[in-house]
């Protein structure tokens, strides 16, 4: 990203502004916030919502490969990734790496930091399904 700034040479404060910009629609659409339906599906043609990058972390394989942009919706509907919700809806979805699921690995951060140098037959996979924890409600 840097070299491009070099490159391109843009005004410091229209670096500064993109990053602010980026890294804000990134916080919103990781939120744990619900938007009422309506409202959601008008957003959706303008930003990522929270609802629809979500599906984007399911443990279905297809729900996993969908909904990719994190800032700009326009991208999922181009190339034909978008899927609208998740099968097992919002509230029943588990979510993560569905190998990758034994809480005693993945919920502090060491073992999240080893899990790159482990190898297949060290991690321990667990299959149960999670489920995603409540929205909160706006």
């Amino acid at each position: 990203k840097l070299a491009v700034v070099i490159v391109l040479g843009p005004a410091a404060i229209a670096v500064v502004a993109f990053e602010v910009m980026l890294n804000a629609t990134s916080m919103f659409n990781h939120s744990n916030v619900s938007i009422p339906l309506r409202l959601d599906r008008v957003l959706r043609f303008l930003v990522v919502t929270p609802d629809m990058h979500r599906v984007h972390h399911s443990i279905i394989r297809r729900e996993t490969n969908s909904n990719f942009g994190f800032n700009l919706p326009w991208w999922d509907y181009l190339f034909r990734t978008y899927v609208p919700q998740p099968k097992d809806s919002h509230e029943h979805m588990s979510i993560g790496v569905k190998e990758l699921r034994d809480e005693h690995q993945t919920e502090r951060l060491t073992g999240m930091l080893q899990l790159p140098f482990l190898s297949n037959s060290k991690r321990k996979p667990s299959y149960q399904p999670v489920p995603n924890v409540g929205l909160m409600r706006m």
